[in-house]
This record gives C-alpha cells, sequence and structure tokens, in this order.
C-alpha cells in the first residue's frame, strides 16, 4: 500500500478566475487513510455536513476508520455557492493474528486493576483531544524505527485462544533498547512509563487533530510538554505492558477516536 496523490478540481464556465475553485486531496481513500485536503483558503468545507477546521492557507485532514464502508460528502462554499463532490472508499483485506503466551491478567485483567485502567484510558483519551494549530501534519513523515514490521493495523486479534478487538497499530520489532525517533515534529502531550497495557507510552500532537502514540518502551526519554523537531529521539523500544517481545506499537490518530494506519504515511522499505 503506497501514500498516493489524486486531485478533484473543480471548475465553473462562470468563474472569472478557475482556480479560485479548487481541491486537492493527498492520500489514498482506503479503510485506514489520512486524507489531506487543500482547498481556497477563503472557502469554508464541510465533510458530512460538518464543518472543517483549516489553515490559514486552505489545509485541512479528515481520515477513514477501519470499518468505513461508505462514501464522504465534500462542500466547498465559497462566494455564495456551494460545490460538492463525493471521495469513495475503498475496502481492504484484513489478516487474522493469533498471540499466544500472554499473561492471563493482560487478557482479562483482574477486578481490582479495571479501576486502574480506566484511569490510564480517560489520560489517553485526554492527551488525543488536544487541538493546535501547528502543521507537523504536512510533513512528510518517516519511520520511527528501525526494525521488521511485526504486526499490521486492522489485523484480528486472538490472544490466547480469545476473540479481542483489531489491533490498532502498526508493530515494529527490534531488540530493547533500540532507539525511537519522532517521525514529524510536534509537541508531547503525554509521557509515562508504566501504563497496565501499553507500558511506556508517549503521545505526540501534531495539530489539527493529528497525533501519534508509541507503546511498550523501555526507555521514555521526553516529557509532557516538550516541542520535538522530526527525528529527535524520543524513547527505545522495549516489552512493558502487554507485549510477548520487544517491539514498538505505532498508532495515528486523529481526535480522540479516529483509528487510522500509521504505515500508509511513510515511505516503503
Amino acid at each position: 500500500m503506497k501514500y498516493v496523490i489524486f486531485v478533484l478540481s473543480v471548475f465553473f464556465a462562470f468563474a472569472a478566475n478557475a482556480s479560485e475553485y479548487f481541491l486537492k486531496l493527498k492520500g489514498e481513500p482506503v479503510q485506514g487513510a489520512l486524507i489531506i485536503g487543500q482547498t481556497n483558503p477563503q472557502a469554508e468545507v464541510y465533510l458530512d455536513d460538518n464543518r472543517m477546521a483549516m489553515t490559514e492557507d486552505g489545509y485541512f485532514i479528515f481520515g477513514f476508520g477501519r470499518f468505513d464502508d461508505k462514501d464522504k460528502v465534500l462542500a466547498i462554499k465559497h462566494q455564495g455557492q456551494t460545490y460538492k463532490t463525493t471521495v469513495p472508499v475503498m475496502a481492504r483485506e484484513f489478516p487474522t493474528e493469533r498471540i499466544d503466551g500472554l499473561p492471563a491478567n493482560k487478557v482479562n485483567p483482574p477486578a481490582e486493576r479495571l479501576a486502574r485502567i480506566a484511569k490510564e484510558s480517560a489520560q489517553v483519551k485526554q492527551a488525543r483531544a488536544v487541538w493546535s494549530e501547528q502543521k507537523a501534519f504536512l510533513e512528510s513523515f518517516v519511520w520511527p524505527a528501525e526494525g521488521r514490521v511485526s504486526g499490521v493495523y486492522g489485523s484480528r486479534r486472538i490472544l490466547n485462544g480469545e476473540p479481542k478487538r483489531p489491533h490498532y497499530g502498526m508493530d515494529i520489532a527490534n531488540v530493547t533498547g533500540s532507539t525511537v525517533i519522532a517521525p514529524a515534529s510536534g509537541v508531547v502531550t503525554m509521557a509515562v512509563n508504566d501504563h497496565y497495557y501499553t507500558g511506556g507510552t508517549i503521545i505526540i500532537d501534531h495539530g489539527y487533530g493529528l497525533n501519534t502514540t508509541y507503546l511498550h518502551l523501555s526507555q521514555v526519554n521526553v516529557s509532557e510538554g516538550q516541542v520535538l523537531e522530526q527525528g529527535q529521539k524520543i524513547g527505545e523500544i522495549g516489552a512493558t505492558g502487554r507485549a510477548t517481545g520487544p517491539h514498538l506499537d505505532w498508532r495515528l490518530n486523529i481526535g480522540t477516536s479516529l483509528r487510522l494506519d500509521p504505515q500508509l504515511i511513510i515511505p516503503p522499505k
């Protein structure tokens, strides 16, 4: 799967300057994809009737979730006119992944751990809800770590023989202590060492709702509020939390709930 550019151009015969009425979309319109759009910064953009936030130069973002199967409608309102186009979503085939050997209390946590898990989930949600107007989401993302891809976004997971919800990250396996870097610039909104499921965990805000998460780290080398440059070391690969071996579980979100595929925004290896 590669990250591609497709262009939807909206031109009108009566327009004095046809270039005022354009829509460019970068991304591959498949389940799990991040789409970056650009249009006239003087226009208003609506996605399925919801107004989108835009940068001062007309950029905005949206995405397709793991189970999305309906096309999205983009509407551009400009100079009293409304222009609409449909962005179709293509379905993907997702593999089934079986993981055995996990501690039983990590697959089905005991009752005395539920309050801790709920508290940590609320912390993650708060960190992913951070909104900023930085434009790091426009950078060309790089791999956050070297290693073998050992798990993919969207896979159906069976843990110790029990079906669980799909995996929403990209796993990169390497030895404990391998360097993890920021794949794009941003601001740290979470940096903790010992979450129950995810162990060492970092969340980075890249602007306009886009955020990335780094799980199972053996070392966390940044702090909340820290401003990062692309390529800066943020931690080290580990096997903390619910993990059978050392790897980085890397995730991509818009806001708190739209989970996307990070492998679609980096170059293939």
